[in-house]
């Protein structure tokens, strides 16, 4: 597929810009480089990033706090970026840790609500890691909301958990509190 650089041309025009300007001749190329590279997160195979584990007798909760990530609201097309804080509790292997991180990018790089986002990185893990419980929080500022509308700054904070870190009081808390809540 061809990029579309006259559409990129024609959001330039709309705006009022000159695209043929001579800082501009170059930016539909650039946009759409961009973009696929913003959103490369959809080409991912998440059972893939998740397949490497190792056989260590570990029953007690594996948390990556504080991963950056950044990702593209899919109303307006604008950033927000933020952490994400994983935690899991093995059942028979690890994972490797920066599959974790490789994870929160292959559902960040696509256009998103931190919501979904949340949710996925969740299901992800119950269902590729197999552990007695997981949890995630998103912690996010959007662009979206900082720039246009209503222009205000404020942080955005998402969980989703499964398992034991759902149910049990104690996994909960403990979570939390690693996770800095």
């Amino acid at each position: 597929m061809q990029p579309p650089l006259d559409a990129v041309r024609q959001l330039l025009a709309y705006i009022g810009e000159d695209p043929d300007r001579d800082g501009l001749l170059d930016t539909p190329k650039r946009v759409c480089k961009a973009l696929l590279e913003m959103t490369q997160g959809y080409d991912t195979n998440i059972a893939e990033i998740l397949s490497t584990s190792f056989d260590v007798q570990f029953d007690e909760m594996v948390v990556l706090r504080d991963v950056p990530y950044s990702s593209m609201c899919e109303h307006h097309m604008l950033p927000f970026t933020g952490t994400v804080t994983l935690a899991y509790i093995p059942t028979e292997r690890i994972v490797g840790l920066s599959k974790l991180a490789r994870l929160v990018d292959a559902y960040a790089l696509r256009l998103q609500v931190q919501e979904r986002m949340t949710k996925q990185i969740a299901d992800a893990m119950l269902e590729h890691i197999n552990p007695l419980g997981c949890g995630v929080v998103v912690r996010g500022n959007h662009s979206c909301m900082c720039n246009r509308g209503i222009k205000k700054r404020g942080e955005m904070v998402t969980s989703s958990l499964h398992g034991v870190m759902r149910t049990n009081p104690e996994a909960r808390a403990e979570f939390l509190a690693l996770a800095g809540y």
